[in-house]
């Protein structure tokens, strides 16, 4: 595996890491006492009471547990429970995003990252996905393939549409147009064969897997007509298994 496409997967995986993160908040207990344990469980003993009119920041969650940073700046575990009963600093009563099969079907957009094949040579892809409707989406990729001879860079944009968008298990197909750039292997430079543009088209069938939480499976295949600025056309399979997170 090149530097380059080291580089890119990991910076795939921090954007991916960043986007399932939760962010922080501050919230007030409005409850009498709220018990504090000191891990995500009853199990757990219990170490601090929060009492009435007292703030604590919510630092992440585990399960149906949510680590809090308290006033005294010691960190400790309360139930979702205990959480449904706090407000936030707008006055409301705190909202939790249960992250569960229902805010599925109401997400906006998706990160993925997918390891396949582009024409029988591994290839990595990084996209991005928005949602416009449950069924409408429209997608951006790129994909780095190395094989023996040459390196091949795909930026694709494409529209997809899903047809049964309230299954757990959901098909799409993928309409797309994009550029392929192949780049002969450096032991190649010397026979005066250059980088070149081509254009392309794409078809796509792939399926999605709701995980849990915020998390999903993706299979895709595709196949692309790439023409060449030769006026060649040639038709190439792209096969793809990948791990998404929504928002």
């Amino acid at each position: 595996m090149s530097k380059s496409t080291l580089s890119c997967l990991l910076l795939c995986f921090c954007i991916l890491a960043f986007a399932a993160k939760a962010d922080t908040a501050d919230v007030l207990v409005t409850q009498p006492l709220v018990d504090v344990h000191t891990g995500p469980a009853s199990g757990y003993p219990v170490f601090h009471v929060i009492e009435r009119g007292e703030w604590v920041t919510v630092l992440k969650r585990r399960t149906n547990w949510f680590k809090v940073l308290l006033p005294d700046k010691k960190s400790g575990w309360i139930k979702q429970d205990d959480l449904n009963l706090t407000q936030s600093v707008t006055g409301q009563t705190t909202q939790i995003d249960v992250g569960d099969f229902t805010h599925f079907g109401q997400r906006n957009g998706e990160l993925a990252i997918f390891a396949g094949t582009f024409d029988s040579v591994n290839a990595l892809t990084f996209a991005g996905t928005w949602v416009w409707t449950p069924n409408i989406a429209t997608e951006l990729s790129f994909t780095q393939a190395l094989g023996d001879f040459s390196k091949n860079e795909i930026l694709m944009v494409r529209v997809q549409h899903s047809m049964f968008p309230e299954w757990r298990l959901s098909p799409y197909l993928s309409l797309g147009a994009g550029l392929v750039k192949t780049t002969p292997r450096a032991n190649l430079v010397q026979s005066g064969d250059e980088s070149r543009n081509s254009d392309a088209l794409e078809l796509g069938l792939g399926l999605r897997y709701y995980l849990n939480r915020n998390f999903l499976i993706r299979l895709e295949y595709k196949n692309l007509l790439i023409v060449t600025d030769r006026d060649e056309q040639q038709e190439l399979n792209q096969w793809n298994l990948g791990f998404a997170v929504f928002f």
